[in-house]
């Protein structure tokens, strides 16, 4: 079920980005640029970790999905899909993450 929501989203992403500024959020950023993407991934890391430190568990998640979302747009904007990311979490799957990091060098 979850792959499936980030199938729709994904495709709902690609298709915003041909859309008006005027009416999407998500072609509004776009139009803005990589650099307004990014710092609004930015924001949205940082008030995930606000909201952890006040261990509230429903602006945890409320914040972590608006992280996601924004990952999202960046990866839409960059030619990659939440699959790309899906297939690398399952290509480290079962190895440590010393071993992973390791495998970067």
């Amino acid at each position: 079920m979850s792959e499936d929501i980030l199938k729709r989203l994904t495709e709902t992403l690609e298709a915003r980005k041909a859309a008006s500024p005027d009416a999407s959020y998500v072609a509004r950023l776009h139009a803005k640029g990589l650099d307004a993407i990014l710092k609004k991934i930015g924001e949205e890391a940082t008030e995930t970790v606000m909201a952890a430190k006040d261990g509230q568990n429903e602006k945890i998640i409320y914040e972590v999905a608006d992280l996601w979302f924004h990952t999202l747009v960046l990866l839409s904007r960059q030619g990659l899909t939440a699959q790309d990311v899906l297939d690398e979490l399952a290509r480290r799957e079962g190895m440590s993450g010393i071993e992973e990091k390791a495998s970067r060098k």
